[in-house]
């Protein structure tokens, strides 16, 4: 069963829960992450969760979330959870948000009360979507998922909404770094 790092308000660990016992109308708040993964074409991986996932089923949000399980590394809780959902690994990656907190309440009820840390990272693998955890996913522009947000935000995950704005500059840095390294001839 997968544990949840619960948090005092000021971000203290306090103690753990069961994931699936933590997901309700009063969830306390608890330690996650999101991830922004790019292609080697600078493009961003967007994922539509799964209808069977019991918040915010079928709508479209950033690559990957999850929950670093009591005692586990921050970047091995990302590494372990883009291979659980997309079947990928992923390389490069930076804290873009280190102090991301967000409350949000879905349509059933169900709240989200979470301190999430924001990452970006990289990939050149093939993605292998998990069905229980990925309905469906896109490589898009930047720039698009930027549009999109503004134009139907009740599309997209209310963390990925917050979210993006405050990261987008730092997407676009990393984007040109990807170009720049994947138009230089090999050595």
């Amino acid at each position: 069963m997968e544990e949840v790092v619960l948090l005092d308000d000021s971000g203290l660990a306090i103690g753990s829960a069961p994931k699936d016992r933590v997901h309700t109308r009063e969830t306390p708040l608890h330690l996650a992450f999101s991830c922004y993964v790019l292609d080697r074409a600078g493009r961003l991986l967007l994922s539509r969760r799964a209808v069977t996932k019991q918040t915010w089923p079928g709508v479209w949000t950033n690559s990957f979330c999850g929950h670093p399980a009591p005692g586990e590394a921050l970047e091995a809780a990302v590494q372990r959870r883009a291979e659980t959902e997309l079947g990928f690994d992923v390389t490069g990656i930076e804290m873009a948000l280190p102090d991301f907190r967000y409350r949000a309440v879905d349509h059933s009820g169900v709240v989200e009360n979470e301190l999430c840390p924001v990452l970006i990272a990289a990939t050149s693998c093939e993605v292998t979507p998990n069905p229980d955890e990925v309905g469906q996913v896109a490589w898009v522009e930047l720039e698009n998922f930027e549009s999109a947000l503004s134009l139907v935000p009740f599309a997209f995950s209310p963390w990925s909404t917050m979210q993006f704005p405050k990261i987008a500059d730092r997407l676009r840095v990393r984007r040109r770094s990807l170009l720049e390294s994947s138009e230089s001839p090999p050595s």
